[in-house]
């Protein structure tokens, strides 16, 4: 299947998300995570870019970003990677031998309003749902711990939501993700499908050409995601 075209439109909200190469674990140790926030906050001081919310998994990384500038988020996380990769080989002892990531981050775009908030707990209930913490809250290599436990750097690396936080978040992020958005996120992490309700999906898909996301390779329209389940 060809690559789908990449969007990376100024003003636009995505989700963001890069696997270790073979699903390996990469990140073990304190160190290696702190590593990881340290360059992202390198990262952000040279090329800004609007981050609502991040979490970084022992294999993988999300984030829910929105660029200021056409094309500024390719080059953010195009950064980001190489210096996480580089660091990684320098303080592993590993350099030459390979690549860390699979290759290119994918990112789709998400409607705002009530899909910006499912959206936030699914980033910061990722190790909930991987089974590494009995709460969302206690997974300290993400934006949720960092909010109420390092809030002047959760400042410096992420800016306020477009959206109002729900008075009981913290029992939302805590609580199941529905099948219904898992499924939906599925197909478009696998396709590259806006995600959204029906309507606005429509919308951006022509907006943007984005008329293969919707299409199995027969031509018809994809009813269902396919792929591996993601955290």
């Amino acid at each position: 299947m060809p690559r789908q075209p990449r969007i990376d439109v100024a003003g636009e909200f995505y989700h963001v998300i890069n696997r270790a190469n073979a699903r390996a674990q990469i990140f073990k140790t304190p160190d290696d995570y702190q590593a990881v926030v340290q360059a992202l906050q390198q990262t952000l001081e040279k090329m800004p870019l609007d981050i609502f919310s991040f979490c970084i998994m022992p294999n993988h990384w999300h984030f829910a970003v929105r660029p200021r500038n056409d094309g500024e988020m390719g080059k953010f996380f195009g950064k980001l990677t190489q210096t996480v990769t580089q660091r990684w080989h320098a303080f592993h002892h590993t350099t030459g031998m390979g690549h860390v990531f699979q290759g290119r981050y994918k990112a789709f775009l998400v409607q705002t309003d009530v899909y910006f908030i499912q959206l936030m707990k699914y980033i910061e209930g990722n190790p909930l749902r991987a089974g590494l913490v009995s709460k969302a809250e206690e997974w300290r290599w993400g934006s949720y711990n960092m909010r109420t436990t390092d809030p002047e750097r959760y400042k410096i690396l992420c800016v306020p939501w477009p959206v109002d936080m729900p008075p009981d978040y913290l029992h939302i992020v805590n609580q199941p993700t529905s099948k219904e958005f898992l499924e939906q996120l599925r197909n478009s992490v696998v396709r590259g499908k806006p995600l959204g309700d029906a309507e606005w999906v429509e919308k951006t898909v022509r907006e943007y050409g984005l008329e293969s996301t919707i299409r199995n390779r027969g031509g018809q329209r994809a009813t269902k995601g396919t792929g591996p389940f993601i955290y």
